[in-house]
């Protein structure tokens, strides 16, 4: 345990230990051997020699890629630990840590925060254990998606804002205008204490001052992490596609990579896991204002699915090699396009998107792209300062939380029963008292003992509901600390889910400020393989 301060504390806690983790998240982090066929590197700060051994072989076209930054960051206020981030990615002894994520509305739930805070810690101790190196956090914002119902809401203080749009197509390619609505709403419910002013002034400036969705959500996360060297990277850039033109073609004409992925989706469920993503034989969209839609081969042309676009080969060439920037990656490329045009060393993400590379080892290796370490970001549940005061009201351990909101009342109100309430005893004298008579009558008729089993069933049932009655009327007597444990249940695992995939993280700046973001910066560690919990007492 670590003291942060007078009040703060954090506790660890391995990732088995929490049942709202898949089994495949789970065994990932705890290093199942089922998994060894599957990634390259073990998760330590160690392997990063070999990893940066392994991707100075590759040819990265880093000229286009800081051009490419440039541009982007041209009309953004820049950092000086930013602006020289980007300088260094010139150099062959700088390589990057990359996390990547939907643009979601507002930065939508909070491990949108803990992945970014996830990939500046790990820098940074990189930076430290390999000064001959220099090591530059990277998030990639998918600019490109099409998934509006994805990332166009979020959950603050028990309300959901959503963000209405006519338009169609990639998300970060629509205008900010029809985000006004959503904006205002945010205002009338957060107020305008001093932190409420700070983060609504800086979501209204870098959503008003810029057209595409996609920028105003670089310069938005630019103004919360820029002063920590975050590079932000929308790769929806022509001069990047261009890189991408061989495989935008061997995938388009070949299709390589629906044969390769499943081989390893094949694998993985025979290891006793299911399977992530799934692989087309086309793994690109095209992409024009307002449409992002599939291409399928069909009856000898290259179709865009709910357009009246249509190519032949020979069309499709040309369409590729004049326009790269009309094919957008699905999941099963985005990986091998972002490895292509960054000197990347590891991807930090959460289990289900550590679940999907899991299946691309040897799609990587089929196209030459180094597979990198797949760092599992940092879990983080924070407890303020009402929450930690009810648990110790109640007597209850933070950990009891983890389970279903029905056993954490049944263990509280057995706690306070001046009686034992668990008649397992009782029921195990009663089976006792069966089969003694049991054995009796079957010795004078053997046909007599399937109807007093029947009959021992039917007791056991009645003394269940006897124990479920008595449980209700000791429920009766804390029916105000059970209430309270029901508030606790959906505030700190909304709807039975981990906190950090519904809340938001204004909800806690606003409480708590910048000290927020610099407690996680402070206790964080990707490397840890741990979930943290940091408790306000």
């Amino acid at each position: 345990m670590t003291v942060l301060s007078s009040t703060m504390q954090t506790i660890r806690i391995p990732f088995s230990k929490v049942p709202q983790f898949s089994k495949k998240d789970v065994a990932y982090v705890e290093e199942n051997s089922a998994f060894h066929p599957f990634f390259k590197y073990q998760v330590n700060i160690e392997s990063f020699e070999q990893v940066i051994k392994d991707k100075q072989k590759e040819n990265i076209d880093r000229n286009t890629l800081v051009r490419v930054l440039h541009k982007q960051y041209k009309n953004l206020e820049t950092s000086v630990k930013t602006q020289s981030n980007i300088e260094a990615l010139i150099e062959e002894n700088t390589f990057t840590i990359t996390t990547a994520h939907q643009p979601s509305l507002f930065t939508g739930p909070l491990y949108y925060i803990y992945k970014i805070v996830s990939v500046l810690n790990l820098c940074e101790q990189l930076n430290e254990r390999y000064p001959a190196c220099r090591f530059v956090p990277i998030f990639v914002t998918g600019g490109e998606d099409h998934d509006f119902e994805e990332v166009n809401h979020v959950h603050l203080f028990n309300k959901k804002l959503v963000w209405e749009s006519p338009e169609q197509g990639s998300v970060g390619m629509m205008k900010t205008e029809s985000l006004q609505a959503v904006i205002e709403e945010l205002k009338e419910i957060l107020g305008n204490s001093e932190k409420a002013s700070k983060i609504l002034e800086t979501i209204s400036v870098t959503h008003n001052r810029n057209e595409t969705y996609s920028q105003a959500v670089i310069d938005m996360v630019n103004e919360i992490f820029g002063n920590d060297g975050l590079v932000i990277l929308n790769m929806n850039q022509v001069d990047l596609k261009r890189l991408l033109i061989p495989i935008i073609r061997e995938e388009i004409f070949e299709n390589p990579s629906i044969d390769i992925v499943n081989k390893e989706r094949a694998k993985i469920e025979a290891a006793g896991f299911k399977p992530q993503a799934f692989p087309r034989k086309i793994n690109f969209f095209y992409l024009r204002e307002q449409l992002r839609a599939r291409i399928e081969f069909e009856e000898g042309v290259y179709k865009v699915l709910d357009s009246g676009f249509q190519f032949s080969k020979v069309e499709m060439e040309r369409e590729i090699e004049e326009y790269p920037e009309r094919f957008s990656p699905n999941v099963i490329m985005r990986p091998i396009y972002q490895e292509k045009i960054l000197p990347n060393l590891a991807y930090v993400g959460g289990g289900g998107e550590i679940a999907y590379w899991l299946e691309r080892k040897t799609q990587f290796e089929h196209f030459g792209i180094n597979f990198p370490m797949l760092v599992r970001r940092d879990s983080v549940l924070w407890v303020d300062k009402g929450s930690c005061k009810k648990l110790e009201k109640l007597n209850l351990d933070i950990l009891d939380f983890f389970q279903k909101e029905d056993e954490i009342i049944r263990q509280f109100v057995e706690a306070q029963s001046s009686e034992a309430i668990d008649l397992s005893r009782q029921k195990a004298s009663l089976g006792q008292v069966f089969e003694e008579i049991k054995v009796l009558a079957e010795n004078i008729d053997p046909t007599l003992g399937k109807a007093i089993m029947a009959e021992q069933t039917k007791q056991f049932k009645v003394v269940d509901q006897l124990e479920s009655r008595i449980i209700r009327a000791e429920k009766q007597k804390h029916d105000t600390a059970i209430n309270q444990i029901r508030g606790l249940k959906q505030k700190l695992f909304p709807n039975d889910g981990l906190q950090e995939r519904y809340d938001n993280f204004i909800a806690f700046y606003f409480k708590y400020g910048d000290d927020f973001i610099e407690t996680l910066k402070a206790e964080l560690d990707p490397l840890e393989k741990k979930m943290t919990i940091i408790l306000d007492r």
